[in-house]
């Protein structure tokens, strides 16, 4: 069991800490390969270095975010009620060459 970090904006980190978002969605570069069921993930908080602790239920990896926003309710993805979620909204993370590249993995998390 390994433990990797992470770092989290600070909406999504309370979304985490509260429960509600219980998938994590990140690109599925060699960072991300490495990660294993039922390893641990302490993420940091970018705007207060608050740290949290989850663990690993399950990797779905897929070959874009728009096959994983079908998938997955919006709320486990981290959306509020009142939004639209939309797998667009990925791209301001990460650059369409590295998706193609790469794929992406929703990481189906617990809260420790």
């Amino acid at each position: 069991m390994s433990t990797h970090i992470m770092n989290l904006y600070n909406e999504p980190f309370n979304l985490i800490k509260q429960g509600t978002k219980t998938i994590e969605l990140r690109l599925y570069d060699e960072k991300r390969q490495k990660i294993l069921i039922n390893d641990i993930i302490k993420f940091i908080n970018l705007d207060n270095n608050e740290t949290l602790s989850v663990k690993v239920k399950n990797l779905y990896k897929y070959k874009n975010f728009e096959s994983l926003y079908k998938d997955f309710d919006k709320a486990s993805l981290g959306y509020k009620e009142n939004e639209i979620a939309s797998y667009k909204d990925m791209e301001v993370y990460y650059k369409i060459e590295d998706i193609e590249k790469y794929g992406v993995v929703g990481i189906e998390i617990q809260l420790l």
